[in-house]
């Protein structure tokens, strides 16, 4: 909060300091100090605390306040602290006071509106099932319960990071979650497609619940999502891959081309995703002629949902055999996951009737992809730029700038949707 003026001040005695005297510094942002001063300084970056020192240090302080410790509370206000040993003690002050002298692990998630493990446990239970009746149980009860919806996405995010990490890394389990041998077992059961789908959707879904017309709505409508977006086959609670197709062929790798970076022919082996599938449609003589915007339309046109219409809008065409309706795609690199069996043989299937001819598909990955989904926001983009400038443009917005100082607020503009009635 210091001033220049202030920090040049210092300076002065910094430079020429005193023998007894020491200088302790303590900021949460070191970026904002003068690197004048910072040169003259030891700086050591404090790490979050563990949780179980957390833990630990409360139970040190409770023991000499003599206050009843519950393991189970104070390992949610560690949780909660993420790391600050400053907000647990004021969490834990609130506690106290929440609780009237018993600090225990249901007043606790009363104060802080956070759920029960076994909760969550349940919703991703549900989901694997595709329990649409049970998911709806479970919200009205935790909406009997005043929970905080929000923070339940939160932890279900948490809980499904758990599950990914031991997924690829099983030693990451600690012995000491209570919620361990569900995280083992659920690892286990559920494919990590499913796992990576679910993470995604629950971390993109907490800025929905501002906009639902209740959070219970928006928190089930999450929950939904995450329904509607597992394969059409099923196989969601799989470990393995699923059986191929008759029709699959045996995997082709994609020829690089000269255009392309050569890191996409030497993706991970997570990257190379999977073998080129063939549909047994109709095979005409005529020529297959596609290019990169006929392959935008092409995919728009087929309007496919969930996980295969994520898997196409991610694509990108990079060649093609005109008659022997061979295709090379690319997928984004980050979204390897969307690369199922189901997704590409709905992609082969369906673009095989569009096109009328039997289609055979070979993937690679490439972070440079240009897909159609990133085509389409960057024409969003523009869109939105060339909306702004003309506002800004305005006589009428220019004359209040200039008379009571307006200013347009950036991402503010929105299109103006014209009723067909219009008495609305």
């Amino acid at each position: 909060m210091l001033t220049n003026q202030a920090f040049n001040s210092m300076l002065k005695t910094l430079e020429e300091p005193p023998a007894h005297m020491k200088f302790i510094l303590a900021t949460t942002d070191p970026q904002k100090i003068p690197v004048t001063i910072l040169s003259r300084c030891l700086q050591f970056n404090l790490k979050q605390m563990p949780s179980t020192l957390i833990v630990n240090h409360l139970k040190t302080i409770l023991n000499a306040e003599q206050l009843a410790i519950h393991e189970g509370a104070l390992r949610i206000i560690a949780k909660a602290a993420r790391g600050s040993m400053r907000d647990a003690l004021s969490l834990t002050d609130q506690a106290i006071a929440f609780s009237s002298g018993e600090m225990t692990e249901v007043s606790v998630r009363n104060m802080l509106g956070s759920l029960d493990d076994q909760y969550l446990i349940r919703i991703i239970d549900a989901l694997a099932i595709q329990d649409g009746k049970e998911l709806l149980e479970i919200s009205n009860q935790m909406a009997l319960m005043s929970a905080s919806f929000t923070m339940a996405l939160q932890d279900l995010a948490s809980l499904l990071q758990k599950i990914a990490m031991a997924q690829h890394i099983p030693e990451s389990i600690l012995e000491e979650w209570p919620e361990a041998q569900d995280v083992r077992r659920l690892a286990q059961t559920l494919s990590k497609e499913m796992v990576q789908l679910f993470y995604q959707i629950a971390i993109t879904s907490r800025a929905d619940l501002l906009l639902a017309p209740e959070e219970e709505t928006g928190f089930m409508m999450a929950l939904l999502r995450m329904m509607a977006f597992m394969p059409d086959d099923g196989k969601s609670v799989s470990g393995t891959t699923p059986p191929r197709p008759a029709t699959t062929n045996s995997i082709q790798p994609a020829k690089p081309t000269t255009s392309r970076p050569s890191t996409t022919a030497s993706a991970s082996p997570q990257s190379q995703i999977k073998p080129s599938l063939a549909a047994g449609v109709h095979t005409p003589t005529a020529a297959l002629t596609l290019n990169s915007a006929d392959w935008r339309n092409v995919i728009k046109q087929l309007s496919l949902k969930g996980l295969e219409g994520q898997f196409a809008l991610h694509t990108e065409l990079i060649s093609q055999t005109e008659r022997a309706g061979n295709l090379h795609l690319e997928l984004s690199t980050n979204l390897p996951h969307l690369a199922t069996p189901a997704s590409i043989q709905k992609l082969s299937d369906r673009l095989g009737a569009h096109l009328q001819r039997s289609i055979n598909i070979t993937l690679n990955t490439n972070e440079q992809a240009n897909t159609v989904a990133m085509l389409e926001a960057s024409d969003q983009a523009n869109a939105q730029l060339s909306l702004e400038q003309q506002v800004e443009s305005d006589p009428l917005l220019r004359e209040l700038q200039k008379e009571i100082g307006v200013t347009l607020i950036p991402g503010s503009v929105r299109p103006l949707v014209h009723s067909p009635n219009k008495n609305l």
